[in-house]
C-alpha cells in the first residue's frame, strides 16, 4: 500500500498531522516484511496499514510520540536480547541514528522501522494592523509559517496537536494591552512585542497586576526582532522573521535533546 492510499483510507476529514512506518529490514522470524507500511495517530495507534504484532508495538509507540514531539524521523530497531548484547548496546541507546529496543517476543527477530511525521506548519498569530504587521504578514508564508487570524478581543482557538504556536503582538498603540492579555492566556513556543523596552515594562505592570503570571510577562520577547538595525516596517518584520526562525530551531533541538 502506498502512503497516498494510507492516508485516504486512514485519515478523517481535515486532520493534517500523522506519521508513516515504513518497515525497512528484518532479519529472522517476523511477521512483517520489508516494504510493510502503517499510518499512525499521535499517539502511535496504527489508523490504517499492518507492522506486525504485539513485538514492535511498544517500540513504535515510543518512537511516534519522539517523532510527533520532535518533527524529526527515527529510525528503530528491535532485536533480541541477544543481538542487542552483541552489538554492545541497551534498550532505549541511541547509536548512529538508531534508537534501539528489544523484542520480547520467542520468534526473536530483528524489525529495523523507519518512522516519518508529517506534521503542519508551525502557526503564526500576529495581532495587529500595523505597517509592521502587515509585512510580517507577507513574508511569513514563504519561510514556511501557516497564517492564523488573531484578534485582541477573541480567545485564541485551542492548539492542533504537534504544531507549533508563535505570537507577535504587533498593535503599535492599537489595543496593546488586550492583545497581550489574549495572547498570554493560553501557552505559545513564542510570543513578541513590537514595541520599545521602556513600553513593555508599562504594559507588564499592568499585565501582572491583572492576573498574568510575572513568569510567563518576562517572557516575552521585547522589542521583538533579531538587533539588526532595522528601522523601516519591511526591516523591523525582516528582523522577527528571524527570530521566529531563530526560535523555532531552538525549540526543535531542545525537544530532540530531551526525547
Amino acid at each position: 500500500m502506498t502512503p497516498q492510499q494510507l492516508m485516504n483510507n486512514g485519515l478523517q476529514e481535515g486532520e493534517d498531522c500523522f506519521a508513516i512506518a515504513t518497515i525497512v529490514r528484518t532479519a529472522g522470524t517476523t511477521a512483517a516484511k520489508p516494504g510493510a507500511k502503517a499510518l499512525l495517530r499521535e499517539d502511535g495507534t496504527i489508523l490504517e496499514g499492518w507492522l506486525g504484532g504485539g513485538c514492535v508495538r511498544g517500540a513504535i509507540k515510543t518512537a511516534t510520540l519522539r517523532a510527533y514531539s520532535t518533527g524529526q524521523p527515527q529510525f528503530i530497531s528491535v532485536a533480541p536480547e541477544e543481538e542487542l548484547t552483541q552489538k554492545g548496546v541497551r534498550a532505549g541507546d541511541d547509536v548512529e541514528g538508531i534508537r534501539f529496543a528489544r523484542n520480547g517476543c520467542p520468534s526473536k527477530g530483528t524489525i529495523d522501522i523507519f518512522i516519518e511525521p508529517f506534521l503542519p506548519e508551525p502557526e503564526l498569530l500576529i495581532f495587529g494592523e500595523s505597517p509592521v504587521a502587515t509585512k510580517l504578514r507577507e513574508l511569513a508564508p514563504h519561510f514556511g509559517w501557516t497564517m492564523t487570524a488573531a484578534k485582541g478581543d477573541t480567545p485564541l482557538a485551542p492548539r492542533t496537536a504537534g504544531r507549533g504556536r508563535y505570537l507577535v503582538i504587533a498593535t503599535q498603540g492599537q489595543g496593546d494591552l488586550v492583545a497581550l492579555q489574549t495572547g498570554l492566556a493560553d501557552t505559545a513556543d513564542y510570543v513578541a512585542f513590537v514595541g520599545s523596552t521602556k513600553k513593555y515594562a508599562s504594559l507588564s505592570d499592568k499585565l501582572i497586576t491583572g492576573g498574568i503570571d510575572a513568569a510567563q510577562v518576562a517572557s516575552v520577547n521585547a522589542p521583538a526582532g533579531l538587533n539588526i538595525g532595522a528601522v523601516t516596517p519591511s526591516e523591523i518584520a525582516l528582523s522577527i522573521l528571524a527570530e521566529l526562525t531563530q526560535a523555532k530551531r531552538d525549540h526543535l533541538t531542545r525537544v530532540a535533546q530531551n526525547g
